[in-house]
C-alpha cells in the first residue's frame, strides 16, 4: 500500500460553538485546509505547534507519546478541532508534536467519520458506502 494523501478541513470546535449560539459571525471560525496524511498507525489527528497556533486552539495537557520508532516524546494535546472530509465529520482533540510539518490522520477520526483506506487505489472509502453510518454497540 503507498502513501494515502487526503484534503481536510480543521476547525476550531470552541468558535462552532460561539456561531452556534450567536455570539459570533460564522466567517470568523478559525479554519484552515489542510493535505493530510492517512497514517494508520497513528491512533488520532496530529499536527504541529504552527497549526495549533493558527488554530487558536488552547493547550490542554502534556502527555507522552511513543512514536512510531519506538521513542517517547512529550506532546501537548489541544482542544479540540472538527475535521471535515467530504460530506463526514470527526470531533478531536488534536495531539501536537514538537517539530511536526504533516498533518497525521489516524484511526480513531477515520472511525468516527465512517471511512477506510483503499489500499488497491491508494484512498479513503466509506465503509458503507456514501453516508457516514455509526455502528454503536
Amino acid at each position: 500500500m503507498g502513501e494515502v494523501n487526503v484534503e481536510i478541513t480543521l476547525k476550531n470546535s470552541a468558535d462552532l460553538a460561539m456561531v452556534r449560539i450567536g455570539e459570533m459571525p460564522e466567517q470568523n471560525v478559525r479554519s484552515v485546509t489542510v493535505n493530510a496524511v492517512v497514517d494508520t498507525g497513528a491512533m488520532t489527528l496530529v499536527i504541529g505547534e504552527d497549526l495549533r497556533k493558527e488554530l487558536g486552539l488552547a493547550v490542554i495537557e502534556t502527555r507522552t507519546a511513543t512514536l512510531a520508532g519506538g521513542s517517547k516524546v512529550n506532546c501537548n494535546l489541544a482542544e479540540p478541532v472538527d475535521i471535515i472530509w467530504k460530506n463526514r465529520t470527526a470531533l478531536i482533540r488534536p495531539w501536537v508534536l514538537p517539530g511536526e510539518k504533516n498533518v497525521l490522520l489516524g484511526v480513531i477520526p477515520l472511525e468516527e467519520m465512517d471511512v477506510m483506506v483503499d489500499p488497491v487505489n491508494n484512498r479513503l472509502v466509506g465503509i458503507h458506502g456514501d453516508e457516514a453510518i455509526a455502528v454503536i454497540r
